[in-house]
């Protein structure tokens, strides 16, 4: 029998514990969002729940959209939970991308649910309800619920919303999905992420939209990722015709 070659080390010459291998790398998930990947370690870890914060016209649903027709082209399902979106409006303004939700629907790859920030509430109390069983039949690996804004405004006490975050948190963990959420939460010194979203979430992901001497600019900058090595700065983002786009240049704001 060959002998193993010993490990050469400092630490075993000097007879202490010996080396363990070093832990493979979580996976990561591409968010189909030229650009944004390379600046989390390769895009969003495995079945991880994400927030994506910006004001009205920030790119929110355009950035998750894309993160869901990355994984239809790799043959991963996924569903769209909203409470202010209409389907026929948000297929339509999609195609002017050239994204075809409809046809992915007909697929089978992609699932458009309109929900009430109440039917949302009696979801928690019933622990996924009807879209645990959509999840389970599609097999669904990506999920957007966009906007949890309206949700929490169901509940009065900062208490009672991180009950509920971790209630709807509980049920995406056991949907096996690699989530993103989008909020629209805005104070008056600009964006505010609540604190019953802000412990809970793996990451969170801000879209700026800001008026500079009378001319608008867009930015993007990632506030945190958990076990992501992430960038201090903030960066352009452009919104054309092929969707949205993180740029190299840095903005200071």
């Amino acid at each position: 029998m060959k002998k193993q070659k010993p490990c050469e080390s400092k630490a075993c010459a000097k007879k202490e514990k010996p080396c363990k291998p070093k832990g493979s790398a979580p996976k990561r998930i591409s968010s189909g969002v030229p650009g944004f990947d390379k600046l989390v370690q390769g895009g969003f870890k495995d079945k991880s729940i994400n927030l994506v914060v910006g004001g009205p016209g920030s790119g929110k649903t355009i950035f998750t959209i894309m993160f869901l027709i990355e994984g239809f082209k790799k043959g991963e399902p996924g569903i769209y939970i909203t409470f202010e979106e209409k389907k026929e409006k948000l297929y339509e303004d999609m195609l002017s991308f050239g994204w075809d939700l409809e046809a992915y629907e007909k697929k089978g790859l992609f699932n458009y649910l309109e929900y009430t920030p109440e039917q949302v509430k009696r979801l928690l109390i019933e622990g996924g309800g009807t879209v645990d069983s959509i999840v389970t039949k599609m097999k669904a690996q990506r999920l957007v619920i966009d906007s949890v804004t309206s949700f929490s405004l169901l509940y009065r006490e900062e208490l009672a919303k991180k009950e509920a975050a971790l209630a709807l948190f509980e049920i995406i963990d056991k949907w096996n999905c690699t989530a993103l959420l989008t909020s629209q939460e805005i104070g008056m010194e600009g964006i505010e992420v609540s604190a019953a979203l802000q412990f809970e979430v793996d990451s969170i992901t801000i879209l700026y939209h800001e008026k500079r001497k009378g001319e608008r600019m867009r930015a993007l900058e990632v506030l945190k990722m958990r076990g992501t090595k992430i960038p201090n700065e903030t960066y352009a983002i452009k919104i054309n015709g092929c969707g949205f786009e993180v740029l190299p240049q840095k903005v200071d704001f």
